[in-house]
């Protein structure tokens, strides 16, 4: 009986072990709604070429509303803390426009290469913006002359004194 008892304790822990194995069968995907919004930018990527550090590093981004019903722009997030996204609160109406604005602090010199993420109620709920350039430092003066001004332009000279 104790063997009977085993056998079928050892053969139902297999019979579960192929089951937690098994892949669950795929859910119903939702049909996408034809009607849903669209945003279509008029460029998703912006260059600001060379730009000095300390300048104005705002830029802008405009877009339509290709879909059939209002567009809602949930959040817009920078890839990171000195891009800085502003996107319209309110709701854009179909085939009316808007602008997402980004300021990028431009007291980081080097290579620019930064995106934004929209996410939106559109049928593509995600987009994602892009800004590049260089952030130009600029040269260092000179602190000192290296010539007399009132000599002429002459160096320096020793004198019995010292210099001169």
């Amino acid at each position: 009986m104790k063997k009977i008892i085993l056998t079928l304790l050892v053969f139902t822990a297999g019979v579960s072990m192929l089951n937690a194995q098994a892949v669950p069968p795929q859910q119903a995907q939702p049909a996408p709604n034809p009607n849903a919004a669209e945003i279509k930018f008029a460029t998703d990527t912006y260059d600001y070429g060379k730009i000095a550090k300390g300048a104005d590093g705002n830029c802008e981004f405009k877009f339509t509303n290709t879909g059939k019903e209002p567009l809602i722009i949930s959040n817009a997030k920078g890839s990171c803390g000195c891009t800085v996204p502003n996107w319209p609160k309110d709701p854009i109406k179909p085939g009316e426009s808007g602008v997402i604005k980004v300021h990028y602090d431009t007291n980081r010199p080097g290579a620019i290469s930064k995106t934004v993420t929209v996410t939106s109620n559109a049928k593509n709920t995600s987009a994602v913006l892009h800004i590049k350039g260089m952030v130009e430092v600029p040269p260092v003066q000179e602190p000192f002359p290296t010539k007399k001004p009132d000599n002429n332009g002459i160096p320096f000279e020793k004198t019995t004194t010292g210099f001169n």
